[in-house]
């Protein structure tokens, strides 16, 4: 028995595994003690039964992006004298060039809670100014109080000795944890490498008090087996690592939905498929290319929609492998509102799971979900079992209808075109912004609330179908069990371009990630990250020798950039992956006959005028079912709507595919 568990802002999805049949559950997020929400998935199961949990969670990301009741640790950061405010001074990169009024984002560490030491060690390694132990004693008096420490040298990803000597004092002299740039972000560039480790420091003592509160929980449940978690690449870690690095997992669940697609659009013969994920918190986007997922090695957590896009400049740096995902704060939960000026807006601010919408019965916030509720895109009982208010529905869009001077459909209608539009921004970003037509892409749709506007959104950009899979409300648990174990190393290089030493320190690293892997047929992966001289940004390509890889960068560029140059090259990073593959289930093939499927029920559903719609359920349709819309689709984890002028068939793999 194998189990996928994805924590998200508004529910937890569990789906479990037992050799033959898959078992889907989906309760409400517990956000003041997230674990409870993962307890109370398990409890219809033999947990002592249960060999592997591989678990996902977007905490992380909802701390940056609005979830409340997430309160951020104290933290202290101890740097190089002079460079307190690296974090501040960031780089010159502004969503808007012509704005004179952007800000950048607030730091992470006020500036009264960063404090500077004499030391200095040069671009090679080289110590000019000793770190004095008396100065780290005297500094420790002021450190005291503060949950985290963040110790941050320049160049210490040529020679980490400060930072060591630094961590070693500062631990015996204070109760905190310390978190060391080194250990967490071993590249150069200064104000990256420092804000990786504060985005770290950040999300640490809560991924460790959540993991730590879990697993004691399940130990005492009868759990004996093993325990791993989505990293942000696609690839899973073990707990230890997770409790270590936690900003290697702030978009853990969102990325095992980019994996379940990446290995749907295997099945289904998808080459080129965009992912849409829409939670309760937010809404994620991905683009899936030959049935990989696209990684990125520089991610921003908490950036804006600027224009149509996440802008760098706009968000917190952090540089681990990330599957290249845009994210936007828009989902279920979001809360519609009426500002100063009298127009209506929708997010950035969640109701997360507790209160929730309005229809929730805890709130009185109108969200996205209320306004589907009122349009009757969703019913007043979900497959779940669980009950919706559309009375308090409609009570709380009223208020801003009153506030705006419309009716209350048409403030609903107004709800999700607006959603919509944030959500299409996404869309964009990862296929017209990365060179990308949709019109050549499927789309897969899921998450509780993503079939629900995935239609509409697929017309807008103009896909060529919409593929909404089975599970698709719990698809990212779903995911979990499609992975495999991965274990990423990289060094700073930035040195003499030396085949054979640059051969040992690939050996080097790989000897390091093969203590930590897990799996069976391990896979190892070497690359470099290399760019002209003199360039501010690198390439990645595979490790084939010095002048192969090299040959290769010169083809990527001219690829990407239309130019090549003969200028010398420099190579930045070394990296390795280590892959261990997992046994992954085994899906069910059925046989298409065609047939057109009877509905269960009907109700009004408005679609810009009120129209009659018929009710299918989805546990009931089988692979050959064809229908046309306007019609509604209701499951356990999700609903799917299928405006007018589109048709949906069911394939063999239970997939409901949707054109227009």
């Amino acid at each position: 028995m194998i189990v996928g568990i994805d924590v998200g802002g508004t529910f937890t999805d569990l789906v479990c595994f037992d050799g033959k049949d898959f078992r889907v559950v989906k309760v409400p997020t517990t956000p003041k003690k997230p674990a409870d929400g993962v307890l109370n998935a398990l409890r219809g199961l033999e947990v002592g039964k249960i060999e592997v949990i591989v678990h996902a969670t977007t905490l992380g990301t909802n701390m940056f992006l609005g979830q409340e009741h997430l309160t951020p640790p104290k933290i202290a950061l101890v740097t190089t004298k002079g460079f307190r405010d690296v974090l501040e001074i960031g780089r010159q990169r502004r969503p808007d060039l012509y704005d004179l009024f952007f800000e950048k984002p607030k730091p992470l560490v006020r500036r009264r809670d960063r404090f500077e030491v004499e030391e200095r060690i040069d671009a090679k390694g080289r110590i000019l100014v000793p770190l004095r132990e008396e100065d780290l004693v005297e500094l420790a008096e002021r450190l005291k109080g503060y949950e985290v420490i963040v110790i941050s040298f320049i160049n210490s990803y040529v020679n980490p000795v400060h930072e060591e000597k630094a961590k070693e004092i500062i631990e015996r002299l204070c109760d905190a944890d310390v978190v060391t740039s080194h250990e967490i972000d071993p590249e150069h560039k200064e104000f990256e490498r420092t804000s990786t480790a504060v985005v770290n420091a950040y999300l640490r003592p809560m991924m460790g008090r959540y993991l730590n509160d879990l697993l004691s929980s399940l130990r005492r449940m009868g759990f004996r087996g093993a325990f791993y978690v989505m990293q942000s690449s696609g690839g899973l870690a073990s707990v230890e690592c997770a409790v270590k690095k936690p900003a290697m997992f702030i978009e853990s669940g969102p990325s095992a939905g980019a994996v379940a697609v990446a290995y749907f659009s295997r099945l289904t013969g998808d080459r080129r498929a965009i992912g849409f994920d829409m939670g309760g918190t937010t809404a994620k986007a991905s683009t899936i290319i030959d049935h990989e997922p696209t990684v990125t090695t520089e991610y921003e957590v908490g950036g804006k929609v600027h224009a149509g896009r996440i802008v760098k400049g706009s968000g917190y740096p952090v540089r681990f492998p990330f599957v290249d995902l845009a994210e936007v704060s828009a989902g279920g939960g979001t809360v519609a509102w009426v500002d100063e000026g009298g127009a209506l807006r929708v997010g950035p601010m969640s109701a997360g799971a507790d209160p929730g919408p309005a229809c929730y019965g805890k709130s009185d916030r109108a969200t996205v979900t209320d306004a589907n509720l009122v349009l009757g895109r969703i019913g007043e009982k979900l497959g779940s079992g669980m009950r919706l208010r559309k009375d308090l529905a409609e009570k709380a869009i009223g208020r801003l209808a009153d506030a705006l001077g419309m009716d209350v459909v048409e403030v609903a209608h107004g709800i999700i075109r607006m959603a919509n539009t944030v959500m299409a921004k996404a869309l964009r970003m990862v296929t017209v912004e990365r060179g990308h037509d949709p019109k050549d892409f499927t789309m897969f749709v899921f998450g509780g609330a993503g079939p629900l506007h995935g239609v509409e959104l697929g017309e807008e950009l103009g896909v060529r179908s919409v593929v909404i899979p089975p599970k698709a409300g719990v698809f990212s648990a779903y995911g979990l069990l499609l992975t495999d174990f991965r274990v990423d190393r990289v060094r700073g290089w930035l040195r003499d371009l030396k085949e054979e030493e640059m051969e040992e320190e690939f050996e080097r690293l790989r000897r390091e990630a093969m203590e930590e892997v897990v799996g069976k047929n391990v896979r190892v992966i070497r690359s470099l990250d290399v760019r002209y001289r003199g360039q501010s940004y690198e390439l990645n390509v595979p490790w084939m020798g010095l002048e192969r890889s090299i040959e290769a960068f010169h083809e990527k560029h001219e690829a990407l950039y239309g130019f090549r140059m003969d200028d010398d090259v420099e190579v930045v990073n070394l990296r390795v992956t280590v892959m261990g593959e997992f046994e992954k289930p085994r899906l069910r093939e059925g046989r298409e006959e065609e047939y057109e499927p009877k509905p269960d029920s009907y109700r009004e559903v408005f679609f810009g005028d009120w129209i009659e719609t018929p009710i299918f359920s989805r546990e009931k349709l089988k692979p050959g079912a064809r229908f046309e819309g306007p019609a509604v689709v209701e499951s356990y984890d999700s609903t799917a709507l299928i405006p007018p002028n589109f048709s949906a068939f069911v394939d063999r793999w239970m997939c409901l595919r949707v054109v227009g």
